[in-house]
């Protein structure tokens, strides 16, 4: 695979990584063994930026990365969130990217991860109530004492993000960004990372599944699938944005390859390193093989008449989630 710079603080990845939390969470049954064995396949393609957070689970992701990385840990750079509180019990308590909270969850991350250092430590989520400053000062301190080695943000505002990188340079900013998310090219984010020269990191490259062309149905979802809430999966935001679906599901085929695959490498295109979620070893290896499907302009172009910016229907998260976004 091949490898690319993530930012300019020297940290480098393979172009496209693997995101974890639907091993542990959010995505419906569960399955250890399969997501273990996703876990070495990555690694064996060449995979290895692996993200997980605390809150997945609560700590069962970080603990199942631990346990995959057992004897092996420089195989991988490990990404791992702070800035949402939970108790060691695993109750969820809100925001809190509080210097004192930041300190005792590296450690506890650590504990979890089997590790003496993160390779990539994020503030997960933005809190009102604390000034970046304060909470990137903390993160700081945490490369100082070698605990971490980079430091980045997650869903942050243009002005956060350079409220933040004036305090400790950023290597990465992690956001949902697909086909179906382009919002970080209106609102200043994109900007900002190239002017300040920090990657881009792509949560929900196949726009939580829907870009993969496999959904037909939010009925298939389990019970306890998120997607089930999202505004995008629902009435007639779903059938709408079904259609779109089913337009790139033309312009792949022509080209030979899956729908995933052409969501993938057209995020890859824009320069960003991909984490699509997969809890299972062939989906990954499609979305793998993405990183050899070229995209010609002449492709970017037909791709962008049928899903321009601002295509998809519907907010992306519901209400109350929603209000935890840095904008």
């Amino acid at each position: 695979m091949d490898v690319r710079a993530l930012g300019g603080q020297g940290l480098k990845v393979g172009a496209e990584g693997l995101g974890l939390m639907g091993m542990s969470a959010h995505y419906g049954a569960t399955d250890d063994t399969e997501s273990l064995a996703t876990i070495d396949r990555a690694l064996e393609l060449g995979v290895t930026l692996l993200d997980t957070a605390e809150g997945y689970g609560p700590f069962r992701n970080e603990q199942l990365l631990g346990r995959a990385l057992a004897g092996r840990r420089e195989s991988a750079v490990v990404a791992t969130k702070t800035g949402v509180e939970f108790t060691d019990e695993g109750a969820f308590r809100g925001h809190n990217a509080t210097p004192e909270y930041i300190r005792r969850s590296v450690d506890r991350s650590l504990r979890h991860l089997g590790t003496d250092h993160i390779d990539l430590y994020y503030l997960h989520r933005i809190d009102p109530q604390v000034p970046v400053e304060e909470s990137v000062g903390a993160m700081a301190e945490l490369v100082a004492a070698g605990k971490v080695r980079h430091i980045g943000l997650c869903e942050a505002a243009p002005a956060t993000i350079r409220r933040a990188h004036a305090v400790h340079p950023l290597t990465a900013v992690q956001t949902e960004y697909s086909l179906f998310e382009r919002g970080i090219e209106q609102d200043g984010v994109r900007t900002a990372l190239d002017e300040l020269g920090i990657g881009l990191v792509a949560y929900s490259p196949l726009g939580r599944g829907f870009l993969s062309g496999a959904i037909t149905t939010p009925d298939d979802f389990a019970a306890d699938d998120f997607r089930r809430t999202d505004p995008r999966f629902q009435g007639e935001n779903f059938d709408r944005n079904l259609a779109v679906v089913d337009l790139l599901r033309s312009l792949a085929a022509e080209k030979g390859v899956t729908p995933s695959q052409l969501a993938l490498a057209w995020t890859l295109r824009q320069g960003a390193v991909p984490i699509p979620g997969t809890k299972r070893r062939r989906y990954l290896e499609e979305n793998v093989a993405a990183i050899a499907v070229e995209v010609s302009d002449a492709d970017l172009a037909r791709i962008e008449a049928v899903a321009p910016l601002g295509v998809a229907s519907g907010d992306r998260y519901a209400p109350e989630l929603m209000k935890g976004l840095n904008g």
